[in-house]
């Protein structure tokens, strides 16, 4: 496989063995140029070992198929992702491959677990390519396993891996002024250890010829009447009144109101005020239904609000008050609801958006495209619209959704392995329309994509950089489709001023004199290490606030008491599980088991568990070595210390210790019970 000149000259620091950033366009061949850097550090490096590290699953599969090109049968290639199923440890898999190719979880897995078949340290990798190297900061997984590496570098250890990252858009880390975006970018070099972020200079001409996609703003006017949207906020001021927090603003349809109600939400918890907390869940659905309006039809936010209350009714076992008078106000309403869903105005972005789907798939030049929206639930409704709108109807629209694969409690997910399919599908042209969150912005590669939609996406400029580069095929359209005057007009066009202010920042870099380069890059690396030692101090220190046995749990919607934090146990160091054989009394589990798209090693996924009090959702059971635990989710339970009580968000933030579940010891215990009894 033949590389371009400009591909030439951004990888020649790396054929030297020096670690690099290339920055490249989408489109341009970065996967291709890292592949023949692998290939040569794998026929000149003795014992040469690489790791291909990937931040989304359906990457591996793709980047599996660049690179054995290039290898061409003469190396072994693995293939890792959590969506895989059983397989052999980690360490073997490194030991008998020359090329690994995996997401960063798993090396992330593997470099912590204290379980010999999988534990690997980075001193056995001769060469660590990073894709989208930009998420190396803060406390990525990404930048876990390189501050790994780099307080090797700063003990001696040896020999470390060269590093080679790989982006299109390293960002400008929220700044606004070049100062800023420079030091972003000399931080994400000290990150990666990088000599020099290389992008063409003497080939730039060249390059060029591999042009982005044409881009057009489509701006529509907003509702002149909006019937619908009116009579949710007059529901949701109604709420307010309930309510009696004159402190709330009444944003209503924003992410901001969201974060209050949530921020808000999570007090009344701690303050067990049960009704306080009732009204800002409900508050928060409402907003929910005006996004999903503003971003559809009416009739989609109608019916996330009707399914909502028909959960609330067939899983609430103890109503309270507050619950039952939001439920007579939406009862009150509904019909309403629906007969404006049913004739109120039709949204101005949805009649934008299918005038263009239909003058881009009414000709017949084949072609392909997706469509990024922010939400899975925005993601669902666009997808149901296209399939229901008589106009397109006679438009040869093969259209499926593309979202995460995590679950969530707020919306639907779709399996890896259906990612996967959807992606394949789109590949070969048997779908030719993607209805896209965020999962597809990153790495995906489909030559033949000529059309990308942002539909009134309010986002930062590697987003935008990210999504833009979906669009592949020559003489390619980017369409940013949303309100005129609106918040997402004004962001995209602050994208497009903080997009020439990366690259001024990473030219900056580039021409910096070397030695003051380095010494700011140890400077920056020092700084990180202490900063990263100062909060894993921190995190001890507040693991041990207080003994175990001193905070109690309580259901988070009915304050139910139901244990101490002693009963609580991790689960390969993830899932925590209540070992204590009491608890069970206190939770319902359903018949149909919880679907997880993955085969774990040691357990499988049971029913879902709720409180039996009040039928509030706290996690899933799970069969660990044939031994059944319940798994709870932190959100779902509040927490008592000496201090007072906390919701806490993760369960990597409790104030105590929660030691790993001994599977041994738990077996002896139950036996020894059992004969006690």
């Amino acid at each position: 496989m033949e590389l371009r000149p400009y591909q030439w000259e951004v990888i020649m620091p790396a054929l030297q063995g020096k670690n690099i950033i290339i920055w490249l366009p989408t489109g341009a061949g970065k996967t291709r140029a890292a592949a023949y850097v692998v290939k040569k550090h794998l026929e000149t490096v003795q014992q040469a070992k690489a790791v291909v590290l990937v931040n989304r699953v359906h990457l591996v599969t793709q980047h599996c198929e660049e690179f054995s090109r290039m290898l061409d049968g003469r190396w072994a290639i693995k293939t890792l992702s959590g969506a895989m199923g059983p397989r052999t440890g980690f360490r073997h898999l490194a030991r008998t491959h020359d090329l690994l190719i995996c997401t960063a979880e798993l090396l992330q897995m593997a470099l912590t677990s204290t379980e010999e078949e999988e534990h690997v340290e980075l001193t056995e990798f001769s060469l660590l390519v990073v894709d989208e190297c930009h998420h190396t900061h803060k406390d990525t997984v990404y930048n876990n396993i390189l501050s790994r590496y780099l307080e090797h570098k700063l003990q001696r250890v040896q020999p470390l891996p060269q590093v080679l990252g790989l982006t299109a858009s390293p960002g400008t880390g929220g700044a606004s002024k070049l100062d800023g975006a420079i030091n972003h970018v000399l931080q994400l070099c000290a990150n990666l250890d990088t000599w020099r972020i290389m992008s063409p200079q003497e080939c730039h001409v060249q390059q060029q010829e591999y042009s982005q996609p044409s881009k057009q703003y489509n701006l529509c006017q907003q509702r002149s009447q909006d019937p619908f949207g009116d009579l949710l906020k007059n529901i949701m001021d109604k709420v307010h009144d309930q309510l009696q927090m004159p402190e709330l603003n009444r944003d209503f349809g924003t992410q901001k109101y969201e974060q209050q109600v949530v921020e808000q939400s999570q007090k009344a918890a701690e303050a067990h005020l049960p009704e306080r907390r009732v009204y800002l869940l409900h508050l928060r659905r409402y907003n929910d239904a005006l996004l999903i309006h503003e971003a559809v039809r009416a009739v989609d936010a109608l019916n996330t609000l009707r399914s909502f209350y028909d959960r609330e009714r067939s899983t609430k076992l103890c109503v309270l008050r507050a619950e039952r008078w939001l439920l007579e106000q939406f009862d009150a309403h509904k019909d309403e609801l629906a007969r404006l869903a049913a004739h109120g105005p039709e949204n101005p972005k949805l009649k934008d958006l299918e005038q263009v789907l239909q003058e881009q798939f009414g000709n017949p030049n084949n072609p392909r495209g997706i469509i990024f929206t922010s939400t899975r639930q925005s993601a669902h409704h666009l997808l149901l619209w296209i399939q229901q709108q008589p106009g397109l109807q006679p438009v040869d629209i093969r259209a499926q959704m593309l979202i995460g694969a995590g679950n969530s409690s707020q919306s639907t997910h779709m399996t890896q392995s259906v990612q996967q399919e959807v992606i394949q599908n789109f590949r070969v042209g048997t779908l030719n329309l993607l209805v896209a969150t965020s999962v597809a912005e990153e790495g995906l590669d489909i030559p033949h994509c000529n059309v990308v939609v942002r539909y009134g996406l309010l986002t930062n400029e590697i987003s935008m950089v990210q999504a833009r580069g979906r669009a592949r095929a020559g003489q390619s359209t980017y369409l940013f489709l949303a309100t005129k005057g609106s918040r997402e007009v004004r962001r995209e066009l602050t994208n497009e001023v903080l997009e020439d202010l990366m690259e001024k920042a990473v030219a900056a870099v580039q021409k910096m004199d070397q030695a003051e380069y380095q010494a700011k890059i140890q400077d920056l690396q020092r700084a990180a290490l202490v900063k990263r030692a100062a909060q894993a101090a921190q995190r001890r220190s507040r693991q041990q606030q207080f003994q175990a046995e001193h905070v109690r749990l309580f259901c988070i919607n009915c304050a139910l008491a139901v244990g101490h934090g002693s009963d609580l146990r991790k689960v390969e160091g993830a899932h925590h599980v209540n070992v204590n054989p009491t608890f069970s009394i206190y939770y319902n589990v359903s018949q149909v088991p919880v679907v997880i798209d993955r085969v774990f090693k040691d357990w499988s996924p049971g029913g879902a568990i709720s409180c039996k009090n009040c039928g509030e959702a706290w996690g899933i059971q799970i069969s660990y070595k044939s031994v059944k635990l319940p798994v709870l989710r932190v959100h779902s339970m509040l927490m008592e210390t000496p201090r007072g009580r906390v919701h806490i968000k993760k369960w990597s933030r409790v104030p105590f210790l929660v030691p790993d579940f001994d599977y041994v010891q738990h077996c002896a215990q139950s036996l020894n019970d059992l004969s006690l009894n």
